[in-house]
């Protein structure tokens, strides 16, 4: 029996990263999976196919989990088309590195938009199929940075941090329907992003983990697919970190 066997999940930013690796250990463990992307079309139009192939439905939606409307509509198209949603994934995230000194007022309320505010938008979006359902497991991706801060990072950081009070009260306020809701606070992932990255830079990064390496999508697609699943029926409002040690 696969562990997400007959669920039906909403993960928005899937095209690449965090959100693609969740996305594929999801399809693998059963589940049907709508999937939001922001451009890359033809990625997504990849992962899908991809995830069909898995022997699941899957969609990908072009949707702008920043836009309040956006999120709206596709959470009735999901619905619509999948006949429920039973776990929603806050994945889609940027970041607008920057001094404080140096950022711009744009820079900071475009993060705040795309990370922070989309987790309200989907959350609200989805809740009412999920209380009538009387179930539903939320997992808004947060980050170690979120948890600690970060120079450089007051924006993200601020949106991250943002992200665990949202999860806590939404724990609360939705208990007693069976609704769930927890983040995970991922530390250094190796994704395509940080594949530019010079080499030298990373390894002093992978060496300062006391697990020694980078994270990999997978790592947190696995503690997701905990979160989703029906062995954490009684972990709600908890913040994981997923960071091979890090804030240790």
């Amino acid at each position: 029996m696969k562990l997400l066997e007959g669920k039906t999940a909403i993960i928005t930013g899937a095209s690449r990263g965090i959100g693609k690796g969740i996305a594929q250990v999801f399809a693998r463990e059963g589940a049907n999976v709508a999937f939001t992307y922001s451009s890359s079309a033809e990625a997504a139009a990849e992962l899908e196919k991809e995830l069909v192939s898995l022997g699941v439905k899957a969609k990908g939606y072009k949707s702008n989990a920043a836009s309040f409307e956006e999120a709206q509509k596709l959470a009735e198209d999901v619905l619509a088309e999948f006949g429920s949603i039973d776990v929603l994934i806050n994945n889609a995230g940027i970041t607008k590195d920057n001094l404080l000194m140096r950022i711009s007022e744009e820079d900071f309320d475009k993060v705040i938009e795309v990370n922070l505010k989309s987790v309200f938008n989907m959350t609200k979006a989805v809740q009412r199929t999920m209380l009538k359902q009387r179930k539903g497991s939320i997992i808004n991706m947060s980050s170690v940075v979120g948890v600690k801060g970060n120079a450089g990072q007051t924006n993200y950081a601020a949106s991250k941090a943002g992200i665990l009070g949202f999860t806590k009260s939404v724990a609360l306020e939705l208990g007693s329907r069976n609704i769930r809701c927890n983040a995970i606070a991922p530390g250094f992932i190796e994704t395509e992003m940080t594949a530019v990255l010079d080499e030298k830079t990373v390894q002093g990064w992978r060496d300062a983990i006391p697990l020694k390496r980078g994270g990999t999508p997978e790592d947190v697609a696995n503690a997701c697919v905990f979160l989703a699943s029906d062995m954490s029926a009684y972990v709600t409002g908890q913040v994981l970190n997923v960071d091979g040690g890090m804030l240790t």
